[in-house]
């Protein structure tokens, strides 16, 4: 018997069958093999059919079952995984009544710098704990001032995860998780912002009903059932966005953990039970899987950096090399510092952390007469990693203190020199595991029984290896000095 855990993205639905006893996953796909469409109708804008999101998620569906020969009865719940805040609106009949506007859509971001201002600093960051910023709630106000017509036929609007549910059982709710990244939760008051509701003009009949993380949430309906494979009546267990989902994955719920991620952006994000925000326009803040009204105060503290993995990614495509461990290679031979030379990487776009500085990626005191590829590519390392501790000082300004750090084994932890400049600057293990989120939203089916033993079982297995800090600390940290200055000096321009 086995769970199915499903993790929409914006470039691929994963879908995964893990055994319901042994946590193992039995298979892990993807649908579609290349990349979902993406709209742009203006600069700034992203889009995505959600009717889409369904149709990859079933056709996966009937793959997964068919290549492993497991029937519809086999399938005992189903965990969700989505995209942070996007916004799915849908009439009486659940039809979606335009394109989702997705999580990298900027269209509403002077909506949300309005609303921090009217609402007042004070406020959003002692009860919202963010800037409402360009998330779900602002791009529903973006509807209402520029769609008018669309908005007057809203029945309900959701969240990404909220619409894959929804097609499964014809049935509308979301968590408190979600509503948090919709920046929709006062978490003074434990409950839905009368405040932002007021702001935004939003019609409170418009909120989907409120459900817990881990619980049935819903069952497949016949409709669902038809269309997706699954068996009528199969449970909704799970649903959690996809940077709550991936500390899940990690077994990361207890205040001190720590879950790290190092793909093309990088993410730092660290659970507390501490309401304190005073970094939140840098830092945002979401009631984590676990959270319970009036009971477990579980926050999330999301820290996003853009310019990781694709800096490397970039230098790849760029430099004479055939491979990244080739480029691994080459970094390895030049020692800690890479001889002066550094590399600011953040060429992705607006950094948050930064204050929403685009100061683009730079290369610093390169030595045309003794500098080579090699300097480059152990620069680009270290530069990530040293902006990965950059940030995780501003989250200890903000009372982190980390008891252990759990990351993925993803491409930039794979390398040796960026795991440990990391795990010495900041002067903790990080242990790093091989899972994903589908078999993290599948494995926690488990938890609608609270049972964290059994869920912590199913990760030890994954455990791939552990980073422990170098002796050579005063040299690593003589050139993130080194780097952080330059960075300074750009930042004051």
């Amino acid at each position: 018997m086995y769970f199915l855990g499903i993790d929409l993205g914006s470039s691929s639905i994963k879908i995964a069958l893990v055994d319901r006893i042994s946590g193992r996953p039995l298979a892990v796909l993807q649908e579609p093999q290349e990349e979902m469409s993406m709209y742009a109708p203006q600069k700034g804008w992203a889009e995505q059919n959600p009717n889409d999101w369904w149709h990859f998620t079933c056709r996966g569906i009937q793959r997964i079952k068919e290549e492993n020969n497991v029937t519809e009865d086999q399938i005992l719940g189903i965990g969700i995984a989505y995209q942070m805040h996007g916004l799915v609106v849908v009439d009486e009949e659940g039809n979606p009544l335009r394109n989702s506007i997705i999580w990298c859509d900027s269209r509403a971001v002077d909506i949300g710098n309005k609303a921090y201002s009217d609402l007042g600093h004070n406020f959003c960051d002692g009860h919202l704990l963010n800037s409402p910023g360009n998330f779900t709630a602002s791009k529903l106000r973006w509807v209402q001032e520029n769609e008018p017509e669309t908005f007057s036929k809203i029945h309900k609007f959701m969240l990404p995860g909220d619409f894959l549910a929804f097609r499964f059982s014809d049935r509308i709710n979301t968590t408190v998780s979600g509503l948090s990244e919709a920046v929709l939760w006062d978490f003074k008051k434990d409950q839905i912002s009368q405040e932002v509701l007021g702001q935004y003009t939003i019609p409170p009949q418009l909120l989907p009903e409120v459900v817990d993380t881990f619980s049935e949430q819903a069952t497949v309906s016949k409709r669902g059932g038809q269309e997706s494979g699954l068996a009528v009546g199969t449970p909704i267990l799970y649903r959690a966005g996809d940077q709550p989902n991936n500390a899940l994955s990690l077994n990361v719920f207890l205040p001190g953990e720590v879950a790290a991620t190092g793909g093309t952006s990088g993410v730092m994000y660290a659970i507390t039970d501490n309401l304190s925000a005073k970094e939140c326009s840098r830092v945002n803040n979401f009631a984590h899987v676990n959270y319970r009204t009036k009971k477990t105060r579980t926050i999330g503290k999301l820290l996003c950096i853009n310019g990781a993995g694709i800096q490397y990614r970039w230098l790849m495509n760029n430099l004479a090399v055939t491979s990244y461990e080739e480029m691994n290679q080459l970094a390895s031979e030049v020692e800690i510092g890479s001889e002066g030379v550094c590399i600011i990487p953040f060429g992705n776009g607006a950094e948050r952390m930064l204050l929403h500085a685009d100061i683009g990626t730079r290369i610093v005191n390169l030595n045309l007469n003794r500098h080579h590829k090699g300097h480059l590519c152990r620069a680009a390392l270290e530069g990530i990693a040293f902006s990965f501790v950059y940030g995780f000082e501003i989250m200890q300004s903000d009372g982190i203190q980390p008891t252990v750090i759990r990351a993925g084994n993803d491409n930039l932890f794979r390398s040796e020199i960026f795991s440990n400049t990391l795990t010495t600057l900041i002067g903790q293990q990080i242990e790093i595991y091989d899972t994903t989120g589908a078999i993290g939203a599948a494995r926690a089916c488990v938890l609608i029984n609270d049972d964290y033993q059994q869920f912590a079982s199913f990760t030890k297995d994954d455990h791939v290896l552990t980073y422990v800090p170098k002796k050579e600390e005063a040299a690593y940290g003589d050139a993130y000095e080194k780097w952080k200055k330059e960075l300074n000096l750009i930042l004051k321009y």
